[in-house]
């Protein structure tokens, strides 16, 4: 599509300043840096056959043995040559780098009866699913430091077609498994990987400390069931920059716990930031929640390129969460084709179980969305607070929306229990929020 040359100008325009910002290529990648470990050993030493039918779960479990207990200094590389390496799921441990060599692909079984349960996490109180127990992850880790997951754009597969099958017939027993979930574990790094076809979620840190996931491609079909990208869950020191993601779910939900269990852990996420994130999905680009009960402050999303979504922007929770979502900021989007630009919303989510307080209210202030830019929009968006616990400080800051049909805008905002400001808003946004032509949202 062609933009007139009104529309072109104004879109150079409204990006131009954001361009010292990209030239200058900010990043938080710092966070981990990537280890240089001399030790390397590669998975047909352990007698691991890429063919794409030997069962490989001996070997991988043999070589994870080999580099925790040996520990040499500086860690160890796990080499995966090309090829295609079927294998039920297997643990990682401490000062390892799994590498995947161009061509490689680590794939998962799709025999599901043998899979391994572990117990549900102590701020969901159940399965997210299902009540009781949860599938263990594809990679897992529990309590672990220093650990790489790189390569040269090998692949990691989950299969995932037949737990999406399993749950639409309703005859799942637990909840699926994450394709990678790392536990009380800090200095992560993910890079230069691709994901693909994840049984539920993709990246689920949780409860972790220093995290990078950078430079990863992530793909699901549109229509498979609860995909999120990444999900960073009760952690903080999250970055996540420079990434490729097209799923079922979410690109990215930043989560603290469910309910009154996830109240009861009290672990927020925060210190979390996005950038320079591509990708599409039926649901929404950034999101936070609805799982917030734990607390959700200081993120950052910004330069952030959005096709074909469901939601651009979402931030989500409901009566019974309590918790906080605050000190919120994302900056610089462009959404193309999407169901609604920005979504703000107190009644999303379900519950854990009946023992959840309706009286919990989650407490949304401090949510700053400036610098945005949509085209084939049909809803502006919507913002409902809760009448007993209206979402404050929120600002919204040189924002256009564009229609279904050219450069006419879309149908305005939907505003409820809600109190900030606004600047340069197109179509403006709602009564509640005042016009400000000076400020700190005017900036």
């Amino acid at each position: 599509m062609l933009l007139s040359p009104f529309l072109t100008l104004t879109f150079l325009l409204f990006f131009s300043s954001s361009l010292p910002a990209i030239f200058s290529t900010p990043t938080c990648s710092n966070l981990v840096p990537l280890r240089n470990r001399t030790d390397r050993i590669s998975i047909t030493d352990f007698g691991g056959v890429g063919d794409g039918r030997t069962l490989n779960t001996k070997a991988f479990r043999e070589a994870v043995y080999r580099i925790e207990h040996l520990r040499r200094p500086g860690g160890t590389v796990l080499y995966v040559p090309r090829g295609v390496y079927l294998t039920e799921s297997f643990n990682l441990t401490s000062h390892m780098t799994l590498f995947l060599a161009a061509g490689a692909v680590i794939k998962a079984t799709q025999e599901t009866g043998h899979w391994p349960l572990i117990a549900p996490l102590p701020s969901y109180g159940r399965g997210r699913e299902l009540p009781g127990a949860r599938y263990i992850s594809f990679l897992h880790g529990d309590g672990l430091t220093d650990v790489v997951i790189t390569g040269e754009n090998g692949t990691i597969d989950g299969q995932g077609d037949v737990w999406w099958n399993m749950w639409r017939k309703k005859t799942l027993k637990y909840t699926r498994p994450h394709l990678v979930e790392f536990i009380n574990s800090q200095d992560i790094l993910i890079s230069d990987v691709i994901f693909k076809n994840s049984p539920f979620w993709n990246i689920h840190p949780v409860y972790c400390n220093n995290v990078v996931v950078r430079y990863v491609t992530i793909l699901a079909p549109p229509d498979s069931p609860n995909t999120d990208g990444i999900d960073p869950d009760s952690s903080s020191n999250v970055c996540i920059e420079d990434s490729y993601i097209s799923t079922g779910d979410d690109l990215v939900a930043v989560k603290s716990g469910w309910d009154e269990y996830g109240i009861a852990y009290g672990r927020p996420s925060s210190g979390i930031t996005i950038r320079r994130l591509t990708g599409s999905s039926p649901f929404a680009g950034i999101a936070v929640g609805s799982e917030t009960s734990g607390g959700v402050e200081n993120v950052l999303a910004e330069h952030i390129n959005l096709f074909n979504m469901g939601v651009g922007i979402h931030i989500k929770t409901t009566k019974g969460r309590g918790g906080f979502i605050k000190n919120i900021t994302v900056a610089h989007v462009y959404v193309e084709n999407a169901r609604q630009g920005i979504k703000i919303s107190g009644g999303v989510g379900g519950h854990p179980d009946d023992k959840y307080n309706p009286n919990a209210l989650p407490v949304v202030k401090g949510i700053t969305i400036r610098n945005v830019w949509g085209v084939k929009v049909k809803q502006a968006g919507l913002i409902n607070g809760l009448k007993s616990s209206p979402f404050t400080d929120v600002c919204l800051s040189v924002i256009n929306f564009h229609g279904m049909k050219g450069p006419r805008a879309p149908p305005n905002w939907q505003c409820s229990d809600v109190s900030g400001s606004a600047y340069q808003v197109n179509p403006w946004p709602c009564s509640q929020l005042s016009n400000q032509e000076h400020g700190s949202c005017a900036i």
